[in-house]
């Protein structure tokens, strides 16, 4: 097999970045991934994905910029840059800062310039070629010449691109088929899609279905082996530190070694979730004192060494039920009929929950997936808004006037309160509409932000509203997307603050 040049892995990571079309760029990742030595896999599958195999090396941007100049000809592998970034991120100790240099500066001074600005991205952390995992998995596979979802499922369980490419190529399918499930390595939760309304929820998962409150909190997946908790978020950060709390009430459950997947979030003295705010920051406070936040889990993906993944929903649910006190579990009821599952939704929203989440029953754990076995359910909250500003947009939106910023009017002295931005739910058609609409009411262009006069409603639909100091009104809308323009009503009709702040109190006014 032919030596891979470091310079190939350059040529291979610019190209990637300068074609447009997924299937050229997966042919080209997967031609550099073939080329690559055994030995040289786990590197070079790493420099494709933009980072190093090593996560820490001490070398900061102020050494990044001071290096020398660049080699006329290519002469470094993959294995020797490896071998070089890992005397580096070894270094420690009394003069370790000049040996750190010295080793730095030998590494660039024997790169090409193109090479040079590969080190520079992957040292930073800061590489933008466009070779994200799922690319560079699907790459893994035709390189492979194994199933796609056969190295997708890898990486789910595994969570280390790394690990899969080295084992797909040297292993193929069989090899790739003895990755499981590991305790205390995060994998990425299954995902409900969602639906307007109950009946539409329960079309998709069929009946009878399962029906979830959802809970307003934070989604944590909790790993146990003995006396060691491990709490991830929903992006798989380590927020161990911050909940000790769920960390407590996990280790005191009667069992060896469980992954469970459910909902933290801050109660009230009444018993009632505080706002999902507060929620937030709770979590993500280190030094936090304990107490108030309260985990509730809804499944249960592992048990005393049983993998639950590939079991029907109603198989892991029962596990959970006998592991887990119901005081500690989601409140959940099966249903027949749309006129039960929409008893089950008035029932959550009375509890102060976000809503509901349908749940087919005979389903497997999909990690990571979004799809029909999973169907959420929320109260659709609209506006009428009024347009303050718009900006100018970038990448495929340069040249259209795109984030639009909002504001409701102020009945006490006629003005209009901005509660937020939004480019959510912006088809080519509207942002080509908006762009010489909001030209017209043009008061003036910073280049980045043109005001308008207040004088175009948009309806719009969010989640929620939370407290925010960053706006005068004190609240802002969560998830705020567009669902039309509103021509036929005036600015002098659009929706109050005080309408605004009594959605976020819980008290909506009716329908008029």
């Amino acid at each position: 097999m032919e030596i891979v040049r470091f310079l190939d892995i350059a040529a291979t990571s610019a190209a990637v970045a300068a074609i447009p079309g997924r299937k050229a760029k997966i042919e080209l990742l997967a031609g550099t991934l073939r080329r690559l030595d055994p030995g040289e896999i786990v590197a070079g599958a790493a420099y494709l994905a933009g980072e190093l195999r090593q996560r820490q090396t001490g070398v900061g941007y102020a050494a990044l910029r001071d290096r020398p100049a660049p080699a006329a000809e290519a002469t470094l592998t993959v294995a020797a840059v490896d071998a070089a970034v890992a005397e580096i991120s070894t270094v420690a100790g009394a003069g370790s800062q000049t040996r750190r240099k010295q080793l730095l500066g030998a590494l660039f001074g024997a790169a090409t310039e193109a090479e040079q600005q590969l080190l520079v991205g992957l040292f930073s952390g800061e590489l933008r070629q466009g070779a994200q995992a799922g690319l560079l998995a699907e790459a893994i596979a035709v390189a492979a010449e194994v199933p796609a979802a056969t190295v997708r499922r890898a990486l789910l369980l595994a969570g280390d691109l790394k690990l899969v490419a080295s084992t797909a190529l040297t292993g193929g399918a069989p090899a790739l088929a003895q990755i499981h499930l590991r305790v205390g390595t995060p994998l990425s939760p299954m995902l409900a899609s969602s639906a307007p309304d109950v009946a539409a929820a329960l079309l998709a998962t069929g009946a009878p279905a399962v029906v979830d409150a959802k809970l307003d909190g934070i989604r944590i997946q909790v790993h146990r082996s003995g006396d060691d908790v491990a709490v991830f978020t929903r992006s798989l950060d380590d927020i161990t530190a911050r909940l000790p709390e769920v960390v407590a009430e996990v280790r005191a459950l009667p069992l060896r070694e469980a992954i469970l997947d459910g909902e933290a979030m801050l109660l009230d003295d009444a018993g009632r979730p505080r706002p999902f705010q507060e929620t937030s920051s709770r979590a993500a406070t280190r030094g936090a004192p304990a107490g108030g936040l309260r985990p509730y889990f809804f499944d249960l993906l592992h048990l005393d060494g049983a993998d639950l993944l590939d079991e029907p929903g109603r198989v892991r649910w029962a596990a959970l039920a006998d592991t887990v006190p119901a005081t500690s579990t989601v409140s959940r009821t099966t249903v027949e009929t749309e006129e039960q599952a929409a008893t089950a939704f008035a029932a959550a929203l009375a509890a102060g929950q976000e809503g509901v989440v349908l749940k087919a029953p005979d389903a497997p754990y999909d990690v990571g997936r979004r799809g029909a076995a999973w169907v959420k359910v929320k109260p659709r909250h609209t506006l009428d808004l009024v347009v303050l500003a718009v900006e100018w947009g970038n990448g495929r939106r340069q040249g259209w006037l795109s984030n639009l910023h909002l504001g409701a009017r102020d009945p006490q002295t006629g003005e209009f309160v901005m509660l937020g931005k939004t480019f959510k739910g912006l088809t080519d058609e509207l942002l080509r509409w908006q762009t010489e609409r909001f030209k017209q009411l043009a008061v003036s262009d910073d280049g980045w932000v043109v005001r308008v006069r207040p004088e175009q409603v948009v309806e719009i639909a969010f989640d929620g509203v939370q407290t925010s100091p960053r706006y005068p009104g004190g609240v802002a809308l969560r998830f705020a997307r567009v669902l039309r323009y509103r021509d036929d009503k005036p600015a002098a009709e659009a929706d109050t603050i005080d309408t605004v702040r009594a959605i976020g109190a819980g008290h909506p006014p009716s329908p008029a």
